[in-house]
């Protein structure tokens, strides 16, 4: 039962959009981010993106990736994302283990709110400009 599982707060994993240029195109990836000094496991990742695009209602395909372990400190490519996308809700659930505990999180990226004024370097991401989750 859905009461039954433990709610465990989530803290030093979270999600960042980056662009990598390369060969002079511009590439657009999701990353998770471990920020921990442990590895987390069984990484299930879902997502999703949603919203209005020229007064009409869209959802895109639902994805599912699945991650062995991340490293502490670490960062796994969740998947390339397509910046037509960006003026949607992209939505990120993570669920994970620690142990033998489990942890989830639901990351949204609100219309609009990966923007160049929004873009910060991220030193996990080899100094990438991208926007984290916050």
């Amino acid at each position: 039962m859905k009461k039954d599982i433990p709610k465990n707060q989530v803290s030093g994993v979270t999600i960042a959009i980056a662009k990598k240029v390369e060969e002079g195109e511009e590439q657009w990836h999701a990353y998770l981010l471990n920020l921990n000094d442990f590895q987390i496991e069984n990484v299930l990742i879902t997502s999703r993106g949603y919203g209005k695009k020229e007064g009409e209602e869209v959802k895109t395909s639902v994805t599912r990736q699945m991650i062995e372990q991340v490293a502490p400190n670490a960062l796994a490519i969740i998947e390339p994302i397509d910046p037509a996308l960006f003026i949607l809700n992209n939505e990120y659930w993570v669920s994970y283990y620690i142990d033998r505990e489990i942890y989830d999180k639901k990351f949204v990226f609100l219309s609009d709110s990966i923007t160049t004024e929004n873009m910060i370097e991220l030193s996990m991401l080899d100094g990438l400009q991208g926007v984290l989750h916050s």
